[in-house]
């Protein structure tokens, strides 16, 4: 799975239950200096096995540079990073290996791919593919960071529980990525509930990307809604992504939706955003704000009906092994991750 940007590149290698899964990573410079606290810091957001609401799987995901970086500084060229898997427990996925797992990628896969198709753990298709992506994107996170640029983020909503206040600073450092801490209860409720039932829960991720620099991007196939939807939809249970007004704008008139301009302190500012910082696919120097919404994790313990792909009859099945039973609150960085690999892929080409 590759990212082919304009100046970087990022190759996803691997699968859920493989030894390993790696990043390569090109288009780092060399002599960047790699923040080890930090980049260990962000990948901790991601893994798994931490709280009652999230999967049992307990992976350490350190993070082993293997080409490209000598004592936490690039030397140029490729990048290689390691994460080895070591808590798999792959017959929670063999003993039904040709029943495929409702709202899984289990039968696309299948007809793509064939009985080669490597689907324990959900294989490529599956969330931990995201570890390896926070890799390039924690250190594309710190290079925008040289720039001013600062990827700020919060769980917006788990089911119909919202977080309230604006998205004004980062939640990084919190438990539970919240701005109204009093939210968080309710939210981790709605999860647990999920749970009890056998059922799952999906939400929505809120980016704001503060002190991009105007004017980078383009018209059409050139815009930075398409390139960061690009990313974005690459990221397992992401179902939807909307900038500023996004859906909302469609419910009030022009007038109202429009950012009017002005001038203040010799620089010109918009008195709104619903635009979202992004005009004609270009950055008009206001905060880039988006939205991405997550659907229920596919893997619940509920009885669902299904196939055997073998004797092509009707099944009925609860899916086993350990399984999150709502991404999103782990998903918080993978968005920062991927938004920096973009975002910093494109300021890199206007310079």
């Amino acid at each position: 799975m590759i990212f082919n940007g304009e100046n970087i590149k990022v190759e996803i290698r691997g699968s859920s239950h493989a030894e390993k899964i790696e990043a390569i990573i090109n288009g780092i410079p060399k002599d960047t200096k790699i923040d080890k606290e930090f980049l260990s810091c962000f990948m901790a957001r991601r893994a798994p096995g931490k709280n009652s609401y999230s999967t049992p799987r307990k992976e350490p995901d350190e993070v082993i540079f293997t080409k490209g970086v000598k004592d936490y500084i690039t030397t140029g060229g490729e990048i290689a990073a390691t994460i080895y898997n070591t808590n798999t427990k792959s017959k929670d996925y063999t003993d039904n290996a040709f029943i495929p797992r409702p709202g899984h990628a289990d039968y696309t896969g299948y007809i793509k791919y064939g009985e080669t198709y490597d689907n324990v753990g959900g294989g490529a298709f599956s969330g931990r593919m995201t570890a390896p992506l926070c890799i390039a994107g924690a250190i594309c996170i710190s290079l925008l960071k040289e720039m001013g640029v600062e990827i700020i983020s919060r769980v917006y909503s788990i089911g119909n529980v919202k977080d309230r206040g604006e998205l004004l600073f980062t939640t990084a450092k919190k438990d539970f990525p919240v701005v109204d801490d009093t939210v968080a209860p309710l939210m981790i409720k709605e999860i647990e509930n999920a749970k009890e039932n056998g059922d799952s829960v999906g939400g929505i991720v809120e980016v704001s990307v503060k002190n991009f620099p105007a004017g980078i991007g383009g018209p059409m196939f050139m815009g930075i809604e398409g390139k960061l939807s690009y990313a974005l939809f690459a990221i397992p249970a992401v179902k939807g992504v909307s900038f500023g007004s996004g859906f909302s704008g469609t419910k009030i008139r022009g007038s109202k939706n429009n950012d009017p301009f002005y001038v203040q302190n010799g620089k010109i500012r918009t008195k709104t955003n619903n635009s979202g910082g992004i005009l004609g696919g270009i950055s008009n120097g206001e905060n880039i704000n988006f939205k991405v919404a997550f659907k229920p994790t596919p893997s619940i313990a509920k009885e669902q009906e299904s196939v055997n792909l073998k004797t092509m009859e009707n099944v009925k099945f609860s899916v086993k092994g350990r399984h999150d039973p709502c991404v999103v609150v782990r998903a918080v960085p993978v968005v920062e991750a991927a938004a920096a690999i973009v975002l910093y892929d494109m300021i890199k080409g206007e310079k």
